[in-house]
């Protein structure tokens, strides 16, 4: 039933994730041409390093409220920001480089450490274009199995956008909150098969025949 509505859905709409902010491209788009123009090396390591700090905040409570508290001073997000940065480097075994050091600067000296996420995501967007990677993300309720997983991998790559990409990467994300289901999300569009967006459309059936 779920690999049927997918189908339909791929053939019907195409698969895209959901964009980030305009301000967030902004960012990505001005931190691709640095790194790139330094050269394809740097831009692997800058992608390594974001990638590094993006889960480093996730995983870490404190991080995710320092990243994401504007009320901040730019002494505290200095300071802030050199814990992020030790973090990674004591797990990557090595120093973070300027240009994503830059980065983050201009982030906080404009007061859009919250928009890091949207950054990031978009920065690997670029990358995996200009790899000819097609990266899509699957969110579901609970870890797919393998044999759904597999069966949705073969139909992903019978849309069309794959077939032009050079290789698909598939990620499965767990999130509860789509109750059952999924979401696939690459590009700029979404295609939401989840229990969530059916219970949230029928309460808002509901809501207007009140």
């Amino acid at each position: 039933m779920l690999c049927s509505s997918l189908r339909s859905s791929t053939a019907s709409l195409g698969l895209g994730r959901r964009a980030a902010s305009t301000i967030a491209q902004k960012y990505s788009n001005a931190l691709y041409s640095a790194a790139l123009a330094k050269s394809p090396q740097t831009l692997t390591k800058v992608q390594s390093e974001l990638n590094t700090i993006a889960t480093t905040i996730n995983e870490v409570p404190d991080f995710k409220a320092f990243i994401n508290n504007p009320t901040l001073s730019a002494k505290d997000r200095s300071s802030g920001l050199a814990v992020v940065y030790a973090r990674a480097e004591s797990t990557k075994k090595e120093s973070v480089s300027d240009i994503t050091k830059n980065l983050f600067a201009v982030l906080s000296d404009n007061g859009r450490l919250g928009e890091t996420q949207g950054v990031i995501e978009g920065f690997n967007e670029l990358v995996a274009k200009y790899r000819g990677e097609l990266e899509v993300v699957v969110t579901s309720a609970a870890p797919l199995p393998r044999d759904i997983s597999s069966r949705l991998e073969t139909i992903l790559k019978q849309s069309q956008t794959a077939q032009q990409a050079k290789s698909l990467k598939i990620t499965n994300k767990v999130n509860p909150s789509v109750l059952g289901g999924v979401v696939v999300d690459f590009g700029d569009k979404s295609i939401d098969l989840s229990v969530s967006s059916r219970v949230n459309k029928l309460n808002s059936i509901l809501q207007q025949s009140v």
